[in-house]
């Protein structure tokens, strides 16, 4: 590049290339890098529908869950827990456990696959019934079934796929056996080009803490994050803004015109466009952060805040919640009142209807 792009342009960059025109579910999710990240709060949908309404036509919340079994799409663990590719997911197994598991551990687990292979689809509730391997304590304190504990560290090493969830509740499968890629270092950089296409333009600093985390979905290839991430920072664009080295896919220019409509888009906590805390500030000039774990007298902007995006602008956020059917949404701004522009007011009434059709809400 010629000349370097100044931070409005690397701003219009970050919302344009994610908020891609609306698209099918598996385009979307392959415009995403290949990743969809997932939390169970509902607040007011869960986080992965907030995510993927902006970016699928026609999208409703729960479509995800209730497409599942028919969509190329699988659960799984990748920098994050959500829902990926097939074409991801195989460059991280066959992948090993921080956890090891002792003679004694895997003797239980081989009889949980023994009893998944017998049903062929198994709820966790039929596995603990027919084991009675009773409670134990998870990691928070609480307590959990051990059937249902040794299912998802199961899931996690890749012997069992999920096929759908019955109430939220994930139903497995024995999965195929894998076969590990064939260069390490190949798969590492195809890791990094997924986190890079979704989350770009990337300052330094969140590129490196991106391609650490991949340790989390392919712990065994821990070693290759030094090499990876220089790797990654030579083979992509770059530039110096405001004192801060920017990385971002060599086959993109963030002074190109990137379209930004007139409209108001409120995103989920961990959308892609404000996932990176990092980046945020860079961008907007604010902290933002996620308060759901915070103890409410300490909370700033609410449970559940959805950052508010007005064109290219993040000046806000607004808590909504649905009572007898009823959506009421809240909304605060950076500067202490809405922008002044004609415009603003019906975009945002806009986006408000546009968030009751999402839910599905009558009247």
């Amino acid at each position: 590049m010629n000349a370097s792009p100044d931070l409005a342009a690397l701003r219009r960059h970050a919302v344009a290339r994610s908020l891609f025109a609306p698209a099918t579910l598996m385009a979307a999710v392959e415009r995403l890098g290949g990743f969809v990240q997932a939390d169970p709060l509902r607040a007011p949908a869960r986080a992965q529908d907030l995510t993927l309404r902006h970016r699928v036509k026609g999208y409703r919340a729960g479509d995800l869950e209730r497409r599942y079994p028919r969509l190329d799409l699988q659960e799984d663990f990748f920098i994050n827990y959500g829902f990926v590719t097939p074409a991801l997911r195989a460059l991280m197994h066959p992948r090993t456990a921080r956890r090891e598991w002792d003679a004694a551990r895997w003797q239980l687990a081989r009889a949980v696959l023994a009893e998944v292979e017998r049903l062929g689809e198994a709820h966790p509730a039929e596995v603990d019934a027919a084991l009675g391997h009773g409670p134990v304590k998870n990691w928070f304190g609480g307590n959990s079934r051990l059937s249902t504990e040794l299912l998802d560290g199961l899931h996690f090493r890749g012997h069992l796929d999920v096929v759908r969830r019955d109430n939220g509740t994930r139903v497995y499968r024995l999965a195929h056996p894998w076969q590990p890629p064939t260069d390490p270092q190949a798969a590492m950089d195809a890791l990094a080009d997924a986190v890079i296409q979704k989350y770009a333009p990337l300052p330094a600093g969140s590129l490196s803490t991106l391609i650490s985390m991949l340790a989390g979905g392919a712990r065994q290839w821990q070693a290759l994050r030094k090499p990876t991430l220089a790797r990654a920072k030579a083979r992509l664009a770059h530039a110096h803004v405001d004192g801060v080295d920017w990385y971002w896919p060599a086959d993109e220019d963030p002074r190109q015109g990137w379209r930004i409509p007139t409209q108001v888009r409120l995103l989920a906590p961990f959308d892609p466009v404000v996932w990176d805390r990092r980046r945020f500030e860079l961008l907007w000039g604010w902290a933002y952060r996620f308060e759901a774990y915070t103890p409410a007298p300490k909370r700033v902007r609410g449970h559940y805040a959805l950052p508010l995006l007005w064109r290219d602008q993040v000046i806000g956020w607004a808590n909504a919640s649905v009572k007898g059917g009823a959506l009421t949404v809240d909304v605060g701004y950076v500067a202490g009142k809405p922008p002044r522009e004609a415009a603003f007011a019906p975009a945002l009434d806009a986006e408000v209807a546009r968030l009751h059709d999402f839910l599905g809400l009558g009247g």
